[in-house]
């Protein structure tokens, strides 16, 4: 198999697509697990891919009890890849046309109450783990986008920043008080940190190092924080957290649609799940 065109093809949906890093490199290792899965099958080209090949595919995933989400996301890089080549004449028919998703539990995200955020924020953190929490809880951002964060995408003086979220789209997002005193706090400790070492970023999240923050050092800061009040927490909590909040609050849901950067107002509303569900729940703790 021409490992080439699946080559081009990462290609075509970071430049046409604008996909982000992240959803290219698991598209690209999908899809490489699948042409691993042709050539022990002796398949030649992807003319040779059948209905019977996918199916086989498929289920070997079950077999090795992949999760519903995963298979779900390996099946729409498959009818992604197939489509594009049909398209442009590699092959001669799309033989992943009529494959189904399966169709995943809606799941409630996880989210924290007010208290267990104001008991992790205050502890005697560091500058720069202040910013983290407070732009992950008071904005909302995806880790993905607050590690990208440059200096240049915030004015404090405005108090808004810019990211860039899935799909390259760029939001303004307001920042709230404590995120601006935070924010104040760190930035000379960053270029103290930069001028030390002799180092230059445009990145926002250097620690006293001179050392750029990754993915990996945001989840593990924030995995520790929730050991603290005997939760299990991700970047992603936060997020979730944010969300809920401000509907429990009044918050319209199109306004919140936009802080969080959704492309569609459905996925929004799976947070007014989770505030009927926490309403549900008091009510019930105080009325038995």
């Amino acid at each position: 198999m021409d490992i080439q065109i699946l080559a081009e093809y990462i290609e075509f949906l970071e430049v046409e697509k604008g996909l982000a890093r992240n959803t290219l490199d698991a598209y690209k290792c999908d899809l490489e697990e699948f042409i691993e899965f042709c050539r022990r099958r002796k398949l030649e080209d992807f003319e040779s891919v059948k209905r019977s090949h996918l199916n086989a595919y498929i289920l070997q995933m079950h077999d090795k009890n992949y999760s519903p989400a995963s298979v779900m996301r390996k099946i729409a890089s498959l009818r992604g890849f197939f489509k594009w080549m049909n398209a442009n004449d590699i092959i001669t028919s799309n033989p992943a046309l009529t494959i189904e998703q399966p169709k995943l539990p809606k799941r409630l995200p996880k989210v924290m109450t007010v208290e267990e955020i104001n008991q992790i924020l205050s502890q005697n953190l560091t500058e720069i783990q202040s910013v983290i929490l407070e732009l992950l809880y008071g904005c909302g951002l995806r880790v993905s986008e607050l590690v990208n964060l440059r200096v240049s995408d915030i004015d404090i003086k405005s108090k808004y920043l810019q990211c860039t979220g899935k799909g390259s789209k760029e939001r303004i997002v307001p920042i709230g008080k404590k995120a601006v005193a935070a924010l104040k706090k760190f930035l000379p400790r960053r270029d103290f940190a930069l001028q030390k070492y002799n180092l230059k970023t445009k990145n926002l999240l250097v620690n006293d190092e001179g050392r750029q923050l990754t993915r990996q050092d945001v989840y593990t800061f924030i995995s520790e924080q929730g050991k603290k009040i005997h939760k299990h927490i991700s970047p992603h909590t936060l997020r979730h957290s944010f969300a809920t909040h401000l509907l429990e609050n009044g918050a319209d849901l199109r306004i919140v649609q936009e802080l969080l950067g959704h492309s569609n107002v459905s996925t929004t509303q799976l947070y007014t799940h989770v505030s009927k569900k926490r309403l549900k729940e008091v009510y019930f703790a105080i009325n038995g």
